[in-house]
Order: structure tokens, then sequence, then C-alpha cells
């Protein structure tokens, strides 16, 4: 009998010794390892010897050895604790296992058993899976703002375009560049004092081989060095001669995104960076996107500019289907945020339910901007339409865009004039566009009175607040808001104070009724 005990303890022995997975057992009184296989002692960074009697809170740190206390004194048997907790190697880095532990009689005595699995890659992936969600994430709701931004605009900004970039691609030097007859001028510039003084440069492409090279069929071109002997390289710093040239100085990587629209070349960014091999596939991608909304922007002011009003109106009609690509930048997040959902469910369902909300909003919001733009693109959806259907509209798609609650209340009926209508459209967007831009707010208010004597519009939110008598040199919305108050003889009023937010009102009278009391 004591000759089968010895070959059976021999034979666990050997079991114990071959786990992959480390295998530590605990005197539960003492607090002190007695057991412990090799793979227990290797994932440590210690022999056997200097393992055996180390008090757990050598290699456990702080939270992990109060986790361990906690289950040594609430064990019973036959329990088995499961958790993901961090241990402490010999050389102090720390590093993620999983534990499994149960109550066993070694030797006589009650003794806890951890079988423990090194799973710090696995959290390591996890976490950079969830780093690159998070900035994909990031990108997706910066391109659905940008999308917003360069499409509700008839004007061109050229430098609005480069500072739009730049929120979603790092560079040190940019150039905004428009294709007309046969040559590439410089619409704005970012970078260094130098460079952005550097305007008007002119480029003549003097050939067609050249410029079938720098469109490169409508997909960005990038360049590692600028400055080595590749034939891309040589021909970038043959066509950004002299005046164009400094947009290179002290740089190092290139990319160049072409603006086009249904084929037609009208422009192209070009970008730089003082890092070799900066832009990636994925920049190029970023950089397409935004420069298909910045074509659109530029075709858009091309028609603003020189058509007459009503060959604007039927072009701008032609380019709806266009300017509704926007909108693909909210389903984008939309489905993004639905093909994670699953994973990220498993792992966090708290995190979960905020990305269905998200999910709520962007797909909420994209319906609210499709419709918005429609109504922008075909004007007599504004005059068509109810009032307060508009308004709610406009409430809605600036929730969607800016995750601000905004609350409409519309009291009473009533049919204005067309003109009448439209302005109080045009000022109710805005001040939600000053809100967006400028307020810092978390909640808006629109209250819309209407009757047969009067309509009264006001539109509050809980903002920042500003000085009124303080007038910013540039910023326009104010006096458009008043110049069209007064085009109808309505009354437009700013209420505001810093740190109280800011109230605007329009009210009109109707001068075919008298105003009941």
């Amino acid at each position: 009998m004591p000759q089968n005990r010895k070959t059976s303890e021999e034979e666990y022995r050997n079991i114990f010794e071959a786990a992959s997975d480390g295998l530590i057992l605990y005197d539960m009184e003492k607090e002190q390892v007695v057991e412990a296989n090799i793979a227990a002692c290797k994932m440590h960074g210690y022999t056997r010897q200097e393992f055996i009697g180390l008090n757990p809170s050598v290699f456990m740190p702080p939270e992990s050895h109060s986790l361990f206390q906690e289950h040594n004194r609430s064990f019973t048997q036959g329990e088995v604790f499961e958790s993901l907790v961090t241990h402490t190697h010999r050389n102090g880095s720390l590093f993620h296992v999983e534990v499994h532990r149960s109550l066993i009689d070694f030797r006589g005595r009650p003794c806890m058993l951890s079988v423990i699995r090194n799973v710090n890659q696995r959290i390591q992936t996890e976490k950079i899976l969830s780093d690159e969600i998070e900035a994909r994430m990031r990108e997706q709701v910066i391109l659905l703002a940008i999308s917003h931004t360069l499409a509700s605009t008839l004007e061109l900004q050229p430098e609005l375009i480069l500072d739009q970039l730049h929120e979603i691609i790092e560079y040190n030097h940019a150039g905004l560049f428009s294709f007309e007859d046969s040559h590439l001028i410089t619409l704005a510039m970012r970078g260094t004092q130098q460079v952005e003084q550097s305007l008007p440069i002119r480029i003549r492409m003097d050939s067609p081989e050249n410029l079938v090279t720098l469109f490169n069929g409508h997909r960005p071109m990038r360049i590692a060095d600028v400055w080595n002997d590749e034939p891309q390289a040589m021909f970038l710093r043959s066509f950004l001669s002299d005046g164009a040239a400094i947009l290179l100085e002290g740089m190092k990587a290139w990319m160049w995104v072409p603006l086009a629209v249904k084929g037609r070349i009208i422009g192209g960014i070009g970008v730089a960076h003082e890092k070799r091999d900066y832009f990636k596939p994925h920049h190029a991608d970023l950089a397409l996107s935004v420069a298909n909304q910045a074509a659109i922007t530029m075709i858009n002011a091309e028609l603003y500019g020189h058509a007459q009003a009503i060959a604007v109106l039927e072009e701008r009609q032609r380019l709806a289907r266009d300017l509704h690509d926007a909108i693909n930048q909210s389903l984008f997040s939309a489905g993004l945020i639905a093909e994670v959902l699953p994973r990220l469910w498993e792992r966090d369902q708290a995190e979960a339910r905020r990305s269905l909300e998200d999910l709520r909003r962007l797909t909420r919001g994209a319906q609210a901007e499709m419709r918005a733009l429609l109504a922008e693109l075909r004007p007599t959806t504004l005059t068509d339409s109810n009032l307060g259907e508009l308004l709610i509209l406009l409430g809605n798609a600036h929730s969607g865009r800016t995750s601000i609650p905004v609350e409409v209340t519309v009291i009473g009926e009533f049919t204005p004039p067309a003109e009448v209508q439209i302005t109080f459209y045009r000022v109710c967007q805005e001040a939600l566009y000053n809100i967006a831009k400028h307020a810092k707010a978390s909640g808006v208010e629109i209250i819309l009175r209407q009757s047969e004597e009067m309509l009264d519009l006001r539109i509050q939110d809980n903002g920042q607040g500003f000085e009124p008598t303080h007038q910013v040199s540039g910023h326009y919305g104010m006096n458009i808001m008043r110049e069209r108050a007064e085009s109808v003889k309505a009354e437009l009023s700013v209420t505001s104070q810093p740190g109280q937010g800011t109230e605007v009102s329009i009210h009109w009278k109707n001068p075919e009724k008298k105003e009941s009391t």
C-alpha cells in the first residue's frame, strides 16, 4: 500500500509539472506558497526554490492580493472562483492572468489551488482593437461634422477646407489648388507664416502626360520621401517649382489628393509632413472622403457665383444626388458601430448600450439631415411645408449632428406668407448654427407661437453666452439675421450674458390682422 501511494504521488507530480498552465498551492492559514509547477515559476521569473514559501503579496499587486485574501476568507469545499487579475513579475512588470481557484486538502492541511493562465497578449490585443475601434469612430464623427460643414455652404471657403482636413489628418504644410485653363492655382495654403503668405501661385501643367501622372486615376498619391530619386518624387519636385516649392521646404512625406466631380478634375489638395513615410493608406482614404466633399463645395461655389438664379436652382437640384453622399458618413459610422456591437456586447454590456444609443442618434440624425438637405436643395419645400414641422426638422438635425438635445414646442396653427416662413426658418437655422459653433450648450429650446395675428419664435440655449455689445470681427451671423427680419418687417432681438446662455427671438405682426390681447 505505501508503494502504491508513492507511485500515485509520482504520477500526480508528473502531471503537475507537465501542465502548461501555472499551478500554485497556497497554505491558507500561513498565506504562503507550498507548491508550484515549472510553468508558474517561469511565469513569475523565479526558480522553484525561490518561489516556494513566498507570501502572495510579493507577486500580486495590492488590488489582486485583496481579492486573493477575500477568496481565502470565504472559500467553501467544492466552490471555484474565477477572475481576471494582474500579477507582478520578479522584474517588476505587470501581466494579466486568468485565475481559477478551488479548495483542496494537501498533506492534511486546507490549501488553495490556483490554475493560472497568462493572457497578457490577449488583453493587449483586445486593447489595441478597442483603441482602433475608438479611433475609427472618432474619425467617422469628424467626417460627419466635416461633411455637414462643407455641404451646408454655397460660398467657397478654401481655408476652411484645409482646416477641416487638419481635424482628421495631421500635416505640417498643405495647399488647396483649383485647376483652370491648364493651370493649378493655389486657393489657400496652411503651414508656416511664410507658406500662408505665398499666395497666389500658378503652376502650368504643360503636357497631358503630366496631368495624367498628377491625377493618378483620381486616386491619392503618396510619396514616402520627396527628396529621393524615385520617379514620383522627381516628378513632384519638377512641378512644385518656383514659388510652389515652399510647400516642400523641411518636409519629407507628401500626399496628393485629386478633387473631381463626375470625372471632371477641378483641383487637388497637397499635404506634407516632416516625418518620412508618414502618410499611410488609411490617411489616403480619409483624405479622399474630405476631398469628395470639398469638390462638391467648390462646384456649389462655382454655381452660386456665376449662374443666374434659375440656373442655380436647376443645377442645385441636379447636384442633389451628389450632396446626398454627405449622409453616407452618418450611415458609415452607424455601420461601423453595428459591426463591433456583438464583440463589444460580449466584453462590456454597459459600453455596448451606450453604443446602441449612439447608433440610434446617428440614424435619426442622418434621416433628419437628409430631409433638411432636401429642403435646402428644393426651396419649394420651405414654403409648401408646415413651419412647425420645418423647425422640428432643424431641431432633429441639430441633435443628430451635435448630440445636443433640442426641445421644439409649437403653439397654434397658421400658414404665414412664404417670405415670412422662409425668414423664420433661416433665422432658426442660423441660430442653431451659432449654438453648435460657439455656445458650448448642453440643451436648446425652440418655441413657436403662431396665430392669424402674429408669429413669435424663440431659440434659447443654456451655453456660455456672450457680451452682446462686443462685436467679433468677421462674424456676420447676427447682421444676416437682422437683415432677414427687416426684409419682412419683423423684429429680432438677441439677449445674452456671459455664463447665462443666449436667446434669439423674432416677432412678426400680420399687417392684415390686429394682434389679440
